[in-house]
């Protein structure tokens, strides 16, 4: 595995490797790897001829009160961990290198970042599609793959992708979760042993939901009230939001005719966890 971390050599590789007709595969994450990561990563080896994976904690996606500075980071972790699922580049560049002096461009897909998460963490979206559209500049890739999990962001790439013609297909790869339906994140570093337990309410409120669905309920407060109640049976969560929405526009709906997005996002401890499942009447 090569280790890039200067932008003009990244484009020199891609473009060597695109010039022998190799397909090139990105997997955008900001380390901390986990087995979600993992499943990106060979996900990416079976459908392009090489994988990048690129390793960047992006500053401008983190707002002042954020947990930028202690999120987690282990890059010699990192690194083995893609040596060993057979990445072919890792490329760290530093912050200096991705936002030099004088760095004054911003990408905002408007309506998308709007609800959900974008509606308590102003700017994050807006920092997501910069950073994003950065690495297809750099990488070139042909493919970039990102998890279901983060649903709204995978949904404002698509976008981003769409209205400024990036030449790139972009693959939603399903969560993964733990055995016991936890969906893994780098931020379950920051969970305890008995948070950890809490945390297992974001699953059982989705699939809560998906019953309640499955035994007829159409009516988005009731499916909505019955989400909430199940995560406040545990003392420790905090709810930023449950929302019942249209999987392509986000926007809510008040009715289940056609498939939906049940998307949550819950504080516990100092943890922001999210999580989201597709309902299907």
């Amino acid at each position: 595995m090569v280790i890039v971390e200067q932008i003009s050599e990244m484009q020199r590789w891609s473009d060597a490797e695109r010039r022998q007709g190799r397909r090139i595969a990105l997997v955008p994450t900001m380390g901390a790897l986990h087995e979600g990561h993992l499943s990106l990563v060979r996900d990416g080896k079976m459908r392009g001829d090489r994988v990048v994976v690129s390793l960047f904690v992006n500053p401008t996606q983190f707002a002042p009160q954020e947990d930028f500075a202690g999120y987690p980071r282990d890059f010699e972790r990192d690194r083995r961990l893609l040596d060993a699922e057979g990445t072919d580049v890792l490329f760290h560049p530093a912050p200096q290198e991705m936002y030099p002096e004088g760095f004054d461009a911003e990408i905002e897909i408007r309506d998308l970042s709007a609800p959900l998460c974008g509606a308590v963490r102003p700017g994050h979206f807006k920092g997501v599609a910069t950073v994003v559209a950065k690495l297809f500049n750099i990488v070139r890739p042909h493919v970039a793959i990102f998890g279901c999990k983060d649903y709204q962001q995978l949904q404002i790439i698509r976008r981003l992708v769409r209205d400024l013609n990036f030449d790139v297909e972009i693959i939603g790869h399903p969560t993964v979760r733990e055995p016991d339906g936890l969906a893994m994140s780098s931020r379950n570093a920051y969970l305890n042993s008995e948070e950890r337990k809490a945390a297992l309410c974001l699953y059982r409120s989705l699939r809560h939901a998906e019953e309640m669905v499955g035994c007829g309920e159409r009516r988005g407060a009731a499916i909505v009230a019955g989400a909430r109640a199940e995560i406040a049976r545990e003392a420790s969560a905090r709810i930023d939001y449950v929302s019942l929405c249209d999987p392509e526009s986000l926007r809510e709906i008040d009715l289940v005719q056609d498939a939906v997005l049940l998307a949550l996002a819950v504080r516990i401890g100092k943890a922001r966890l999210i999580d989201n499942m597709i309902l299907k009447p």
